[in-house]
């Protein structure tokens, strides 16, 4: 219950526009954020490995 209330939380405008914070569409998280593809560090990774953001392959050097 109280991870949905957060999410409910997260959508609403805030009261002040400076109060805008970049959070990541998959869980919310508010560091680590890629605005290029709008996730956070931890979620880029995940999904970039199974091959579902597209254009992005792992570097081997």
């Amino acid at each position: 219950m109280a991870r949905a209330c957060s999410f409910a939380k997260l959508n609403r405008a805030p009261k002040f526009s400076t109060r805008h914070r970049n959070r990541c569409k998959v869980c919310g998280r508010a560091r680590g954020y890629y605005r290029d593809f709008q996730l956070c560090r931890i979620c880029l990774r995940m999904l970039s490995l199974r091959g579902e953001v597209p254009g992005v392959i792992k570097a081997s050097w």
